[in-house]
């Protein structure tokens, strides 16, 4: 079976911002999730924010982390959280044994007049990062991650420990 490499797209329209992850979203693709995030948490005018996992093959531990971050940068600024389209039951059951249903809204089909604004999404250039950013960042997805349930906590503390362990020895 061919694996897809990880794609994501993006579009914002009229205060929606769609955030689409298509393929197998890894690690590599944090970078450019943490981009979108930070810049989530400062777009004047956001209303709605939809998160389309229709077309990923897959989503690492990693993606998810900073999926997570899309919803806290926008905590308080929307009038509903964010939401997520996953039809993939594999995805599906992974977002709801991590807890991701107390901070999303999470729907396996899109909502009506969701699909006319696919036509308006543009892939995102791959953002590239160094052995160290791309450390940093695995850390950080998944200490969010650990924050989100008691589940999530006992799940990764061995793998942020090991990262921890790491960046002291490297500073």
């Amino acid at each position: 079976m061919l694996i897809e490499e990880g794609r994501i797209k993006a579009a914002f329209d009229s205060g929606v911002f769609i955030l689409k992850l298509c393929g197998d979203v890894r690690l590599t693709l944090c970078a450019t999730l943490d981009v979108q995030a930070q810049r989530l948490a400062d777009t004047p005018g956001l209303h709605t924010v939809m998160i389309d996992l229709r077309e990923a093959s897959n989503v690492d531990s990693s993606a998810l982390g900073f999926l997570a971050k899309v919803a806290m940068a926008v905590k308080g600024r929307l009038a509903h959280p964010p939401t997520i389209i996953a039809s993939n039951p594999d995805i599906r059951k992974m977002l709801d044994v991590m807890g991701f249903a107390r901070f999303f809204t999470l729907i396996d089909r899109p909502l009506q007049g969701a699909n006319e604004l696919d036509a308006t999404l543009t892939e995102l250039p791959e953002i590239p990062s160094d052995e160290e950013g791309l450390r940093d960042r695995i850390l950080e997805a998944h200490r969010l991650l650990m924050h989100m349930s008691e589940h999530n906590r006992e799940q990764f503390q061995p793998l942020v420990d090991m990262l921890e362990a790491q960046d002291s020895a490297v500073h």
